[in-house]
């Protein structure tokens, strides 16, 4: 297993060969689910979890999409509004949806991970919020020492919610900051004090939070090599857990809010690589460990551990020391993974309301996975997670002939070979330190729906 602390930040490297490309939160990407893929075919496997007696681990996704400010670079699925009745209805909706869910699966299901996303997850109140998990704990099992976590917006909770939460059970948490600096903050709609954040950490410890992670994005308007560098010194001060430093996509026309942003004001493409330049420089520096992608750990942080000893796992909520486990979404525009297949509820109210007032489950669209898509997906996985793949391995899973199978793949490799990002041999394709930023790049080889140029123009830069 590759040391995963090993990470070489070559720019040059990375100027010339940096390109459009997904994030593969999954393989295949939601952008190739179907509509014919609807909630009976999604029943259909849902019912059919059962194999032979034994069941892959459960994990539970919430979204909650209300926010009550907008953030302009923000490409997530969500509802501005300040109308806090939204929230009653939508628990409501939701609670009818996990139970829907819950009749369809054997009774007392356990769940090993939990994960409310959004949106703004605390837009509920309080008293919504142990609805929410007492509803959970009706229909599953959670069981104990579990990865239960929530994302939070520092500026609209305070320490008797982070209290809450811990009661109810959450034991990893991840703030929204993206950059302290405020002329940045201004210039994205995102008024957030160090102060706010730096409570909700002290909170988290306080509440017996296992894990704390930062959320921080480079190529924001307005953001300067010196301003970001001030940013990171006082999140490395505040002893975060985890670090996630994501590249800011600036697609206007596929996001709205990005229209208010002005491109003049975002920072040229070189002053932007010598940002993330340094922020790869600061975190290895004060002990953090690349994890993959966009996320740091610390050394004993579980996600580190996970990829010393091969658990790593990537879904869609990012990195998780849970592999294979089978997802159930719920909520408006949540994205579910059910053996070989995946599901995506409606990703309005409208629609989403719709359906469960007619007695469905809210599917909206799906796929799924051939058996070439699926031994892609594994190999895309491995290279995420592990930089490495044995071709032995996957010869033998697969019943396949690696050479043979992926000759035109491999064919393409050798040109990342003549540039330092990985080395092959018999039976290993091994990703080097130079080339685990441009890890993406690697991946998009094995992706068969790459393999036209107009395909790589729906995504992001990959750096």
């Amino acid at each position: 297993m590759p040391n995963s602390n090993q990470l070489v930040l070559d720019l040059d490297l990375i100027r010339r060969l940096d390109k459009n490309g997904p994030r593969y939160t999954s393989y295949p990407t939601a952008d190739r689910f179907a509509d014919s893929f609807d909630a009976r075919s999604y029943e259909h496997w849902l019912s059919s979890r059962e194999v032979g007696g034994i069941s892959r681990p459960l994990s539970l996704y919430i979204h909650i999409p209300f926010c009550n400010t907008l953030c302009f670079y923000c490409a997530c699925n969500k509802v501005i509004t300040k109308d806090k009745s939204k929230a009653a209805v939508y628990v409501d909706y939701l609670i009818k949806e996990m139970r829907m869910q819950a009749a369809i699966l054997k009774e007392g299901q356990t769940v090993e991970q939990l994960h409310f996303g959004g949106g703004t997850p605390t837009f509920l109140s309080d008293e919504e919020m142990r609805k929410v998990m007492a509803a959970i704990r009706e229909n599953f099992r959670l069981v104990d020492n579990g990865e239960y976590s929530i994302e939070i917006d520092p500026r609209k909770v305070g320490s008797e919610t982070i209290a809450l939460l811990g009661s109810e059970g959450f034991n990893r948490i991840s703030l929204g900051v993206q950059d302290f600096d405020d002329a940045v903050q201004r210039a994205v709609n995102r008024i957030q004090s160090e102060e706010e954040t730096l409570s909700v950490i002290r909170a988290a410890r306080e509440n017996g939070f296992k894990s704390v992670s930062i959320d921080l994005i480079y190529g924001l308007p307005k953001q300067t090599l010196k301003g970001f560098g001030v940013t990171l010194d006082r999140v490395i001060a505040a002893d975060t857990d985890r670090l996630s430093i994501y590249n800011y996509a600036h697609m206007p026309t596929l996001f709205k809010p990005q229209r208010r942003i002005h491109e003049e004001d975002l920072p040229a493409p070189e002053e932007k690589l010598d940002i993330l330049g340094m922020a790869v420089d600061k975190l290895t520096s004060a002990g953090y460990v690349y994890i993959g992608m966009d996320h740091f750990a610390k050394p004993e942080d579980e996600l580190a551990i996970a990829q010393r000893q091969g658990r790593l796992h990537r879904n869609f909520q990012g990195y998780s020391t849970h592999s294979d486990c089978d997802l159930v979404a719920l909520g408006v525009s949540s994205i579910g993974k059910i053996g070989p297949t995946y599901s995506q509820n409606h990703r309005d109210l409208e629609g989403y309301y719709g359906a469960l007032d007619q007695g469905r489950l809210p599917i909206m669209r799906g796929m799924e996975l051939n058996a070439d898509d699926l031994v892609r997906r594994a190999i895309i996985q491995a290279l995420m997670c592990h930089f490495e793949i044995s071709k032995s391995s996957f010869n033998i899973a697969y019943l396949i002939d690696f050479d043979s199978y992926f000759a035109t793949e491999l064919g393409e490799l050798l040109e990342y070979e003549r540039e330092g990002l990985l080395e092959m041999s018999k039976d290993w394709i091994t990703v080097t330190p130079k080339g685990r930023m441009l890890i993406r790049n690697i991946c998009m080889v094995f992706d068969r729906y790459l393999r036209t140029r107009t395909e790589h123009a729906r995504y992001s830069k990959v750096i």
